[in-house]
């Protein structure tokens, strides 16, 4: 008899865990609505100051944008080292993970509770060249100097932050397979029949628009590729454009065919706006 009793306790777990989540996350979703709003002045004004992706994108895509950005930021511990703290550094680092994940379904890289935000240039483990950032168990690492040089286009076909975020949305899907979205892991394998080929001509000596960094390991490759797209799609659709295709594709979203409006530099209209039912 308990036996029986058993079985079914677990079957009505298994059965209404699904529903139960659901029905959590609409009302965690909602909760976090009313307290966005109370922001989201704020954070419309720090993203177009920065993020040219952002100030491209239309109303109701940039507050779903804001509102992605929200919920990452508020996911995460940020550990500030030797730098000082500002109310402007989670906001853009978690846009930038946004950025990354916008077309997706699954966006909060939720294995990495902790992002590390060092100075500049710095040391990790046993390598002797200075990193700009890194990905690993414990957290989410980026130098702050390189990062805001990165998004606002002081270092040409280089965004730390989207490169490290595309460390960490690999990470997610492969690795811990703590957060997959089924649309990217899916479609990676169509990414890498595109991918491979220039990946392993490049190791024979070939080079192209991705530099000599991304030949260093298929990592590498992946993680520039994400820059380049981000940073320089015109070159990229023109030089490698089957892989710009695949890109494509894989993050469900076209930096080329993304309407140019000047929206971030208008007067943010919360109040007339609140209306609007947000949708993470």
């Amino acid at each position: 008899m308990e036996f029986i009793i058993i079985v079914a306790l677990v079957t009505a777990v298994l059965i209404l865990h699904r529903p139960l989540s659901a029905l959590f996350n609409k009302l965690y979703i909602s909760r976090q609505q009313h307290k966005f709003i109370e922001c989201e002045t704020f954070y419309h004004s720090v993203v177009s100051k920065y993020i040219r992706f952002y100030n491209r994108l239309g109303l109701e895509e940039q507050r779903r944008f804001l509102f992605r950005t929200f919920l990452f930021r508020k996911s995460r511990r940020f550990h500030y080292i030797e730098v000082k703290e500002s109310a402007e550094m989670p906001i853009l680092i978690s846009a930038v993970a946004i950025q990354l994940t916008f077309g997706l379904d699954k966006y909060m890289l939720n294995y990495f509770n902790d992002i590390y935000v060092l100075k500049d240039d710095y040391h990790y483990g046993f390598y002797s060249r200075p990193f700009m950032g890194h990905v690993d168990q414990s957290g989410i690492y980026l130098s702050w100097d390189n990062f805001i040089k990165g998004i606002t286009g002081q270092t040409p076909n280089c965004n730390v932050g989207l490169h490290e975020m595309g460390h960490a949305l690999a990470y997610v899907t492969f690795i811990t397979e703590t957060e997959e979205d089924k649309h990217f892991k899916k479609e990676f394998k169509n990414f890498s029949k595109v991918a491979r080929p220039i990946f392993t001509s490049m190791q024979g000596g070939n080079r192209n628009l991705l530099g000599e960094y991304a030949a260093v390991n298929y990592h590498e490759f992946w993680a520039v590729s994400v820059e380049t797209f981000f940073e320089n799609p015109v070159c990229m659709q023109h030089d490698l454009p089957e892989l710009y295709q695949a890109m494509i594709s894989l993050l469900r979203q076209d930096p080329l065919q993304m309407r140019n409006n000047n929206i971030g530099k208008a007067v943010f209209m919360v109040k007339a706006k609140e209306s609007v039912k947000l949708k993470a």
